[in-house]
């Protein structure tokens, strides 16, 4: 018998550990745009719209489907109850903020409805979410 054995010398298979890199990558891409608060609406689409707030509170979410639902974040309420609730956060929090997301189809009057019973509750930065037009 030879003293001496050819050597194996080992090497490392890097195919499964980029197949679950990609596989993740692929799940990120899909959930990310999913985790936006509020309702999926289609948003108006503005040329100038204005700077947001540099802000670290994240607003509460307020969605106007054209079905006329309302959102919460994203949990659908009659609108007595999100009114109400809305009231309890306001009395937690004077200062937070409120996003107003309505569908482009939605009828101005009732965008300016729930509008309109936003600032009645007190709120004191009211925003409307749009698309800036140069970016599409």
């Amino acid at each position: 018998m030879s003293a001496r054995r050819s050597q194996l010398t080992p090497e490392m298979n890097v195919t499964p550990l980029v197949d679950v890199v990609l596989v993740l990558l692929i799940i990120f891409m899909v959930v990310t745009p999913q985790l936006e608060a509020g309702a999926a609406v289609e948003l108006p689409a503005v040329v100038n719209p204005d700077k947001g707030e540099e802000n670290s509170l994240t607003p509460i979410t307020v969605s106007l489907t054209t079905q006329g639902a309302l959102f919460l974040d994203r949990k659908e309420l009659p609108r007595a109850q999100l009114v109400e609730q809305l009231r309890a956060a306001h009395e937690k929090d004077p200062e937070a903020r409120v996003v107003l997301k309505a569908d482009r189809a939605v009828r101005y009057a009732e965008v300016r409805g729930v509008f309109k019973t936003l600032q009645d509750i007190g709120f004191p930065g009211i925003s409307l979410q749009v698309v800036d037009l140069k970016k599409d």
